[in-house]
């Protein structure tokens, strides 16, 4: 299966499962209130108490459940492997429905409405991801349906591709034959299109002409045939391909960072939602950090500094000061006490840190004002914590400039990790480096929730 065939299968399923879960709402619904005229039960009132559960359940019921892969691989998923993915999202979205509930005051359902809901939920996925193996089951063994596809190279590209083809592409495609358009006349590829009715031509051409891939590629373009060439003879270990057009510029485009997506623009939601509900909640803090630092230290109550941001690009970073206003310029005579390894500066028992500050800290109210910083787009909630202007400067090496290809967060693996146990900036780089290979909005969440413990407890905090 195609990248672009698998997401549209997947998105069209997520629609498709938004609405059975709709459904599913409904019909719990429905049973508890008929269950109530047959059985002594609590009235539950009628359905309208309970419609704004359904502006939850369609969007994030199937967002929920593509975070726990439930749409990957489902030829090689057995029931029990979709029923904990979906036991996972249906803890979040419970945790989704009970945070309206609580903020916005609304009706919550009856725990009978819940139960139903979860039973009938289930069993309706279950049921809709069962008949669709089923189906694609079907089509491999009558052979329905597949793709009529011609493989064109050299005879060493074209064999190479063809180990490289899985059991799940080949149930989709059906070779109907190889050229050789290196020793062969391009006439003979364009006959074989036409003997086979072909839909699709895949060139295998790393050691191919040039020119006879571009005569390959304008026969299929006469033809109408798609022509697909093969990108491997571009080696990257960590960049991921993909195609794009400037103008009208074809572009093979290799990307170490998440490219824009939905989850993207879900993740920039949850970064400002998120930080405008923590300032209304952490207001109290706000104004006891406030009032903590004017009585206790003169000079200002925010501190501001370049640091940089997405590709380096600088921004004034706020936060609490913890410090005596002379601390920039007393950082040169503690370079010795430095305690980080590397071009960053960290020391433990910072004298310039005032009593105050030093609470602050342990606590990490004093990073509290970059929520503002959200709120205006320069960072995330989650993300490689932003660095001073001179400490980037001073990066040793390009892999310690690649923590600067996302958008700085207010915390990520290296806060979860025990800060200040992590003596070395290599160290440091490797954990920002985890997160951007691997970022997911699912990882979003669960360092967030392992930022909880970290910042009550002051793991690694100095």
């Amino acid at each position: 299966m195609t990248g672009r065939k698998q997401e549209f299968n997947s998105q069209l399923f997520q629609i498709v499962d938004g609405i059975l879960l709709c459904i599913g709402l409904f019909a719990a619904y429905l049973l508890r209130a008929v269950c109530s005229r047959w059985l002594p039960l609590i009235d539950i009132g009628p359905f309208s108490h309970s419609q704004w559960m359904v502006i939850i359940v369609l969007p994030f019921g199937p967002i929920l459940l593509e975070l726990q892969g439930f749409y990957g691989h489902p030829l090689q998923k057995g029931v029990g492997s979709s029923l904990r993915q979906m036991a996972a999202a249906g803890f979040w979205l419970a945790l989704i429905l009970s945070g309206c509930v609580l903020f916005f005051h609304l009706t919550p359902p009856s725990r009978g409405v819940a139960m139903l809901f979860a039973f009938l939920a289930a069993l309706l996925l279950i049921a809709r991801e069962r008949m669709t193996i089923g189906y694609f089951r079907s089509r491999a063994r009558t052979g329905a349906g597949r793709e009529p596809v011609l493989l064109a190279g050299c005879p060493g590209d074209v064999k190479a591709l063809r180990q490289k083809l899985n059991p799940l592409q080949l149930i989709e495609m059906d070779i109907v034959g190889e050229v050789d358009i290196e020793s062969r006349p391009i006439s003979e590829l364009v006959e074989v299109m036409h003997r086979h009715s072909v839909n699709r031509v895949i060139l295998a051409g790393a050691n191919s002409n040039m020119n006879r891939l571009q005569q390959a590629i304008a026969a299929c373009e006469t033809e109408g045939v798609e022509a697909w060439m093969v990108a491997d003879f571009i080696k990257t270990s960590i960049a991921q391909p993909s195609f794009d057009v400037l103008g009208s510029t074809p572009m093979l485009v290799f990307r170490t960072t998440p490219a824009l997506s939905w989850a993207l623009l879900v993740k920039g939601v949850i970064d400002r939602v998120g930080a405008l509900t923590l300032i209304i909640l952490a207001s109290p803090l706000f104004l006891m950090a406030f009032l903590g630092i004017k009585l206790t230290m003169p000079g200002p109550v925010i501190f501001r500094q370049q640091r940089s941001g997405k590709n380096g690009r600088p921004f004034t970073m706020y936060k609490f000061r913890s410090m005596s206003t002379d601390a920039e310029m007393r950082r040169a005579e503690l370079a010795a006490l430095n305690e980080m390894q590397g071009p960053v500066f960290k020391v433990g028992d910072d004298p310039r840190i005032t009593p105050f500050g030093r609470w602050i800290r342990k606590t990490s109210v004093d990073e509290l004002p970059q929520l503002i910083n959200i709120l205006a787009g320069d960072m995330s909630l989650v993300g490689p914590r932003p660095l001073p202007l001179y400490e980037v400067e001073n990066f040793e090496n390009d892999a310690q400039r690649r923590r600067l290809s996302v958008k700085p967060g207010l915390t990520c693996l290296w806060q979860i990790s025990g800060r200040s146990k992590v003596q070395s900036f290599e160290e440091w780089v490797e954990l920002d480096l985890r997160y951007i290979d691997n970022w997911s909005i699912w990882l979003d969440f669960k360092i967030l929730f392992k930022t909880i413990p970290a910042v009550l407890f002051g793991s690694g905090a100095h």
